[in-house]
C-alpha cells in the first residue's frame, strides 16, 4: 500500500489570491501615499485619495492577470520557473477564465477611472487609458514590452513617475517641484524589484525568447543595475533639503539603509531560487521607504 503525500492544491479563492499576488500591491499603494503626502498642504481630496488608491490596485491587479496569462502562453512560464506558482502555468485556474478576470478587474479600473477623469480632466484620461494599455502590453500583444527590454523602463515611468505626479495632480490641479522628486526615487527602488525578478529568471527567460532587458546585458550589469537604483534613490533624498524642495523630516527613508545594503550583498552573491529572498525584500523595502518618505513629506 503506498500513501500518497503530496500537498492539496489550493482551494479556489486561494488560487485567485496567489493569482492577484499581494506581495506586489504595495508597488501601486505607495505611489499614491507619497503622490497625496506632496501636496498635502497645498491641497488633498479624500475621496480622491480613496479612488485613486482603489484604480492603481485595480490596475496592479489587473497587470498580475495579465502577466499569467500572456507568460503561460507565449512559454515563459514552465515547470522549471524559479518563482512563486503562476496559477495558468500549473492547472490551478483555465487561462480563459484569467483572461476574463484580467479584462474585468481592468473593467473596474476604469469605472473607478471615471470619477477620476471628472475631478482632473482630460490629462487624468490619457494617464488611465495608457496605464491600463501598458498593463496589458507589458507582456501581451503584437509587441510585448517585457519581451524587448522595455520592462523596467514602463515600471519607471508607470509605477514611479505617472502614479506619484498623476495622484499629486487629481489633487491640486497641478505638479509642483516637490512631486516630480518625490517620484523619482519612489520610480528607482519599484524598478529594483522587476530588475532583481529579471536577474533570477535570465536563463529561463533566454530558453523562452523573453529578452528582458536583464538577458540582454547579462547578469554583471543587471546586478550593477539593481546597485544603481537603490542607491540613486537614497541620494536623491540627500539632495531634497539641500534643494529646498523637502525638510529634513524627508530623509527618513535613510532608517531602511542598512536592509538596502544587505539586498544588495544578496544580489551580488545569489543566482536562481536563492534570489526569491532578495526580491521579497526589495518590494518590503519599497514599502517601508515609500510609508517613511511620506510620513517626512506631511511632516
Amino acid at each position: 500500500m503506498t500513501i500518497d503525500i503530496s500537498p492539496a492544491p489550493p482551494s479556489r479563492a486561494r488560487a485567485w489570491l496567489m493569482a492577484a499576488r499581494p506581495p506586489t500591491l504595495p508597488a501601486a499603494v505607495v505611489p499614491v501615499l507619497v503622490g497625496s503626502a506632496a501636496v498635502a498642504r497645498i491641497g488633498f481630496l479624500p475621496l480622491v485619495f480613496v479612488a485613486a488608491l482603489m484604480a492603481a490596485v485595480l490596475i496592479q491587479i489587473g497587470t498580475n492577470f495579465a502577466n499569467d496569462y500572456f507568460d503561460f502562453h507565449k512559454g515563459a512560464d514552465t515547470a522549471e520557473r524559479l518563482g512563486p506558482v503562476r496559477v495558468t502555468q500549473s492547472g490551478l485556474i483555465a487561462p480563459n477564465t484569467v483572461r476574463s478576470a484580467m479584462v474585468l478587474v481592468f473593467g473596474l479600473a476604469a469605472l473607478v477611472g471615471l470619477y477620476l477623469v471628472f475631478v482632473g480632466g482630460w490629462p487624468i484620461l490619457v494617464i488611465g487609458l495608457l496605464s491600463i494599455a501598458a498593463g496589458v502590453l507589458y507582456t501581451g500583444g503584437p509587441y510585448p514590452l517585457a519581451y524587448h527590454g522595455l520592462g523596467d523602463l514602463f515600471v519607471f515611468i508607470f509605477f514611479g513617475l505617472v502614479a506619484v505626479c498623476g495622484t499629486a495632480y487629481l489633487h491640486t490641479s497641478a505638479v509642483p517641484g516637490v512631486a516630480w522628486f518625490a517620484a523619482l526615487p519612489v520610480a528607482l527602488i519599484v524598478t529594483a524589484i522587476i530588475v532583481v525578478n529579471n536577474l533570477r529568471d535570465i536563463d529561463t527567460d533566454q530558453l523562452a525568447r523573453k529578452h528582458t532587458l536583464a538577458v540582454l546585458i547579462g547578469r554583471r550589469a543587471t546586478r550593477v543595475e539593481y546597485l544603481l537604483l537603490v542607491a540613486g534613490a537614497y541620494l536623491l533624498l540627500l539632495l531634497g533639503p539641500l534643494l529646498g524642495l523637502t525638510s529634513t523630516w524627508a530623509l527618513l527613508p535613510l532608517l531602511t539603509l542598512p536592509i538596502a545594503v544587505a539586498l544588495i550583498r544578496t544580489v551580488f552573491s545569489a543566482e536562481g531560487r536563492p534570489l526569491n529572498r532578495a526580491l521579497a525584500g526589495t518590494g518590503r523595502l519599497h514599502l517601508l521607504f515609500g510609508v517613511l518618505l511620506t510620513i517626512g513629506l506631511l511632516l
